[in-house]
């Protein structure tokens, strides 16, 4: 148990048997009346943000939150199956667990794993990670500079906008987070 005042970023939450994790907080300490501290809260199964208020002092239940290091092998039915790289144990997670990181996850990826209890919560992956691409209409000659994008498949199934002289079998570079085409990569 901790109290409202050793709130931080990061720091997860249980609040009513559900994980929140601290995006934002603010200690407020007002002219009148007592202080109390401010949070920005992420569900961490949902993703659901909500803001809520401690008073100060008061306990609050802190999660241990396990972050390690494994690798992504394969997939079993509708299961990920991941490599712990230190102890090399298999884990099955769930597609609901790795959401849309399946989008951008390719056999043998590194990825960070969160657990709480032995819980699989969710996937981190790399900001970036370099993908090649399976499908797009055939590339334009002269559309450099035009500022101009065209959708493409990516091995992994995913579909992102690229510019339109990107051809098939080209590696890009694609930002996890977002989505979003980086640049191209040469061998």
């Amino acid at each position: 148990m901790a109290t409202s005042n050793d709130i931080k970023n990061g720091t997860v939450l249980r609040i009513d048997g559900n994980l929140w994790s601290v995006i934002e907080f603010q200690h407020v300490k007002p002219g009148k009346g007592g202080a109390f501290v401010r949070t920005k809260m992420k569900n961490v199964l949902s993703g659901k943000v909500v803001d809520k208020t401690f008073n100060a002092g008061i306990k609050v239940e802190t999660a241990n939150v396990d972050r390690r290091d494994f690798q992504y092998l394969y997939m079993d039915g509708e299961d990920f199956v991941f490599m712990d790289n230190d102890t090399y144990d298999q884990i099955n997670v769930s597609a609901a667990t790795v959401g849309d990181a399946k989008d951008y996850m390719l056999e043998g990826m590194s990825v960070m794993l969160a657990s709480n209890d032995g819980t699989p919560l969710y996937i981190e992956l790399p900001a970036s990670v370099v993908l090649e691409i399976t499908y797009t209409e055939p590339g334009l000659q002269g559309d450099r500079s035009t500022g101009g994008t065209k959708p493409a498949t990516l091995e992994t199934g995913a579909e992102i906008q690229v510019p339109l002289f990107l051809e098939q079998g080209v590696k890009v570079k694609v930002d996890t987070r977002t989505g979003d085409y980086l640049g191209r990569v040469s061998d």
